[in-house]
């Protein structure tokens, strides 16, 4: 077995929609075919359809990991790696594994088994997709915790979507066939509820449209086809730099928004030319970029000269339906001489691509009226080497036509004046050789048509001839100096069109929205290349061998996406153009071979991809390094915390006891009872100290269960001062707490989380230390209020008081660890709800919980 594995994911649209029975069906169906496949895991959460489609199909016993005084099971994947089936099937791709597994997420390991050339089957929700999470977050209210990087799925051979209606769902769930029936009340209600499984729908049938269009674009790439295919609208705005840019991409908008199209579809490109003609505003161009990605459309850069040419090359290779490109109006002078303009010539090659032209006043490209004149003189970049030595022969021709029916009415010095304009025209379309072979054939034209003798080489007033010899010498040095300054204006024209690029991809670069595989992709659509990827050497470690640059197995993609276009290289000797792009590192691209001039831009981007890579790795380190700094930073916390906040309890209760076993001291009744209330005491301290610190662990890792049904605001307040002594509990008055409708959430928590409010107030509760609870009904939500009269926190201090182990204006080390606060308001937001601080009117503090109100489960639909 050889190569790559190839890897199928079936996609669920949600929970229970039936991705694992559609991945075990096909898992039968190959099995049936002959193939060697092989159950890595499957979750089948006790659904007896499920469980009975692994019948018949070999299954590779788990590995058994302790982890915490408890026993977990995970797939083993050294097991599947030694028996190297020829399709292995992994459920749960965004799964994260117990710590002590080979790898710490599940696609991880299905990376591994790709490796070593095994295909695989696996399952993944919308909402484990890593650019997804927060959106289903905020549709869902539920934190999803455990997600798999886009590119991982996006990289997969075949994506196969698995979907229901979110009727057809709920009737699922009701018949028992997902969930157990103590579970399917609270689900229909919560999760399951009809908007949040259309939303989520919706959500899985663009991502999948986004990825077939990749597909699509890429067979295009790889089969050459450069028509348009009409399979979803996309439309491509032209932009100059010049003021009229907004308007044009406001049009597109509005376009796009008509024709149905998402606003992803809406894709704005700029020419740099490097003629110097274009006037781009750097200023103008940036702020046309952030308007089209706050309409959600995207920016591009490309270089040409030819510029309809370039625009319908780009969009083309966009697979762009319409065109949006502003004109401006010009004389009947000025289109007999500049010919027809970028807007005419784009709509006599646009093909099958509609184009709109928006009038205005002026582009960018015509700000100057000057501009065509420059357009219609400009020596050309690109043609035939013969065209300016043959405009040096023509020219001087076409004039003697003109000026020998004129001889009457011009003298001498006007024709020697008008063939100097000629050959400077010359000199300026073709340069200094073409100027030489127009002031020679002018010289000639001139002794044989307009000095006397008329029609002979021959000259007889030897003022003629100095006119002649001057004229010939002037005309040299005045085309001299015009090709040097064509010259030169076409070197700052094309440093300008250069670092207008560059500018664009460093700002990208710096602003941090420029992941490596969109930086490819713009490399690829600046040049025009068929592809680009980013390669690293296997094995840095080991010297570069000769026949290194051919080897495929000696290089690999920087990342799962690091490459672009039709068939990558794979190798640097494989590629057209090859630069470096860092140590052991080198940016491959494939199509045609660049000038040199564009070689330099690209060695300037790929230098720019090597500062991309090198901060993406940066920050994934950093990334690694957070978690770890927090934990540390508990941990420190702590153990200031525990020295002393821990210890003394269990000091009073260590001491006590001792006491008592002490058989030397004849201890009286009332003394006994007081060591053992004393020791009671303290051991009660001691365990609510430790259960604060559990509970505040079980929310950092996620792991705090939740158990949520309707709960009375009295009943909970009446059950928090129970655990208070008789003094404190005489301190607490509750107010309207029977006239509240029930919240949804967790009793226990929130009785928790109610308790520490309460012993907080009670301990900055002020001289008399009194505390009010009271309770209201605000739309769909329950504020619960702890008030106390004491000091107060200032605002600005409002969130340092929920940071663990911070006792803010504490004094003394006898009031806790700090985690009452943190802990209470984590508690709350793991309910849905949440706790803010308040200043109480007078001098105080008021803490506010906010809970959803209580509603009954909707009636399901019948079946």
């Amino acid at each position: 077995m050889s190569g790559r594995g190839r890897l199928r994911v079936y996609l669920g649209a949600a929970p229970g929609v039936g991705k694992t029975y559609h991945m075990l069906d096909e898992a039968r169906r190959r099995a049936g075919r002959g193939a060697d496949v092989v159950v890595g895991l499957v979750e089948t959460h006790d659904r007896p359809h499920t469980q009975a489609m692994l019948d018949d199909l070999e299954v590779v016993p788990r590995r058994t990991i302790e982890y915490r005084g408890a026993t977990f099971t995970e797939m083993d994947v050294d097991a599947v790696l030694a028996r190297r089936p020829q399709v292995a099937i992994v459920d749960e791709l965004a799964h994260t594994n117990v710590p002590g597994s080979r790898n710490a997420k599940r696609w991880q390991d299905v990376e591994e088994l790709l490796d070593a050339g095994i295909d695989v089957i696996t399952t993944v929700n919308v909402q484990h997709l890593e650019s997804l999470n927060d959106v289903v977050q905020k549709i869902t209210g539920v934190p999803q915790r455990e997600t798999v990087p886009d590119e991982v799925v996006r990289s997969a051979d075949q994506i196969e979507l698995v979907d229901q209606t979110p009727e057809a769902l709920r009737r699922r769930m009701a018949h028992g066939n997902i969930y157990k029936p103590e579970k399917i009340d609270a689900a229909l209600s919560n999760y399951f509820r009809p908007g949040n499984l259309g939303a989520l729908r919706e959500l899985a049938l663009l991502w999948v449209a986004g990825r077939v269009d990749e597909a699509l674009q890429r067979y295009r790439d790889q089969h050459g086809i450069d028509k348009v295919w009409e399979t979803r609208e996309r439309i491509v705005v032209a932009l100059t730099g010049g003021p009229e840019g907004s308007t044009l991409i406001r049009r597109a908008a509005r376009i796009a928004q008509r024709s149905g199209a998402p606003a992803s579809d809406l894709l704005a490109v700029h020419v740099a030319r490097s003629d110097g003609l274009t006037a781009a505003s750097p200023k103008s161009l940036a702020e046309q970029r952030a308007l089209v990605e706050s309409l959600g459309g995207t920016f591009h850069s490309v270089v040409g000269d030819d510029i309809p040419e370039a625009l319908l090359q780009f969009a083309r290779a966009e697979n762009a339906t319409q065109l949006v490109l502003g004109v401006s109006s010009r004389g009947r002078v000025q289109r007999f001489l500049a010919g027809f303009g970028i807007g005419e010539t784009v709509v006599q090659q646009s093909g099958d691509i509609d184009v709109h032209m928006v009038t205005h006043e002026r582009s960018a490209a015509d700000q100057s009226r000057l501009a065509w004149i420059k357009r219609v003189l400009r020596q050309p970049e690109t043609g035939p080497r013969w065209w300016g030595p043959v405009a040096g022969l023509v020219v001087p021709i076409v004039l003697t036509l003109v000026l020998a029916n004129l001889r009457t009415q011009l003298n001498l010095v006007n024709e020697v004046l008008i063939f100097l304009a000629g050959v400077v025209a010359v000199a300026r379309l073709g340069g200094l050789l073409s100027a030489f072979f127009a002031s020679l054939t002018a010289s000639v034209l001139l002794n044989y048509y307009f000095i006397r003798p008329y029609y002979r080489l021959t000259i007889n007033d030897p003022q003629n001839i100095v006119a002649l010899v001057v004229f010939a010498l002037v005309a040299l040095i005045v085309a001299s100096v015009v090709d040097f300054a064509s010259r030169q204006e076409r070197r700052a024209g094309t440093a300008s069109a250069e670092a207008e690029t560059l500018s664009e991809l460093a700002v990208a670069v710096l602003r941090g929205d420029e992941a490596i595989n969109a930086m490819l992709a713009r490399f690829r659509e600046t040049f025009g290349m068929d592809s680009a990827a980013l390669l690293e050497r296997v094995d840095p470690s080991l010297p570069p061998r000769p026949d290194e640059l051919d080897d495929p197995d000696a290089w690999r993609l920087v990342a799962a996406t690091s490459a672009t276009g039709a068939m990558p290289a794979r190798a640097p000797g494989r590629a057209d153009v090859l630069v470096g792009a860092g140590p052991d590192t080198v940016l491959a691209l494939t199509g045609r071979t660049l000038p040199a001039a564009d070689q330099r831009v690209l060695t300037a981007f790929a230098a720019q991809t090597a500062v991309a890579l090198e901060r993406s790795r940066l920050a994934a380190q950093a990334a690694q390094a957070v978690p770890l700094a927090e934990a540390d930073k508990m941990r420190t916390a702590l153990l200031a915390a525990v020295s002393h906040d821990l210890r003394t309890p269990l000091a009073a209760a260590k001491l006590a006891v001792a006491s008592l076993k002490n058989t030397s001291v004849d201890w009286t009744p009332e003394d006994r009872a007081e060591l053992l209330d004393s020791a009671d005491e303290s051991l009660t301290q001691l365990t609510r100290l430790v259960e604060n610190l559990l509970d505040m662990s079980r929310l950092q890792a996620g792991a705090l269960n939740l158990h949520t049904e309707a709960v009375n605001a009295e009943d909970i307040t009446e059950a928090a001062m129970d655990g208070l002594d008789a003094a404190d509990r005489l301190r607490v008055e509750a107010r309207g707490l029977e006239s509240v409708p029930d919240v949804r959430a967790d009793p226990v928590l929130l009785e928790r989380a109610v308790a520490n409010l309460v012993a907080n107030a009670l301990k900055h509760g002020g001289a008399d230390g009194r505390v009010l609870v009271t309770a209201s009904a605000l739309g769909d939500s329950v504020e619960l209020r702890v008030i106390d009269r004491g000091p107060g926190v200032a605002p600005q201090d409002f969130e340092r008081i929920f940071t663990p182990f911070q006792r803010l204006g504490d004094r003394d080390n006898t009031t806790g660890v700090g985690l009452g606060l943190a802990l209470s308001r984590g508690l709350v937001e793991a309910m849905s709800g949440s706790l803010e601080p308040e200043e109480t009117p007078g001098g105080g503090l008021t803490m506010v919980i906010t809970l959803p109100r209580w509603t009954e489960p909707a009636p399901l639909p019948e079946p």
